[in-house]
């Protein structure tokens, strides 16, 4: 009877560890075949059959190279490749070229990190902010930095003051290219 059972025992073990080596392999395999790399956020991901994010739409455009150099600069990749909704008003290259000379540089130092964290969010509000749906005067908290104002003329829009020259939807919601750097005040 005592061999029944520790044979029985024995079976058991022996079943148990190759179903556990037979799960892993299973796992490896999947996660091999698939490409994916679980070491990376959502940015990482590959996916050429979904809309892209805001940061992914940004970094195709070749009038944001340097709002894309800034958010990496700043650690925002991550944040703004997240599910959303966000709206980003984005400067174009020709905006951040309207700075003071070597303020962009400046702003692109790890020890300005913080400084650029702010600037970056005064751009970026969360939720969804369509522009048929803003009105003359209304405010929006952004993420850092205060408040934006909003002015309608005619069938224009503006936020503090710098005309939205385009609006971009995005999978995680949506971009409005303006042609200024707005600075919290």
């Amino acid at each position: 009877m005592k061999k029944t059972i520790s044979l029985l025992a024995i079976a058991s073990l022996i079943l148990a560890t190759s179903c556990k080596e037979s799960n892993q392999a299973a796992t490896e395999t999947t996660t091999t075949e698939s490409g994916v790399d679980l070491s990376v956020g959502q940015e990482g991901v590959k996916d050429d059959v979904s809309n892209p994010n805001i940061v992914q739409v940004a970094s195709a455009s070749k009038d944001h190279t340097t709002l894309v150099a800034a958010v990496k600069a700043a650690g925002l990749v991550s944040s703004l490749s997240n599910a959303g909704p966000f709206t980003v008003f984005a400067p174009t290259n020709a905006a951040f070229d309207k700075l003071p000379a070597g303020t962009v540089e400046d702003l692109l130092k790890p020890e300005k990190k913080g400084d650029l964290e702010n600037i970056l969010g005064y751009h970026t509000y969360v939720g969804n902010l369509q522009t048929e749906y803003m009105q003359d005067g209304q405010k929006f908290d952004m993420v850092y930095g205060g408040k934006v104002t909003i002015t309608k003329k005619g069938d224009k829009t503006f936020v503090n003051g710098s005309e939205i020259l385009a609006t971009i939807p995005t999978a995680n919601g949506i971009i409005h290219v303006i042609g200024d750097v707005l600075l919290p005040k």
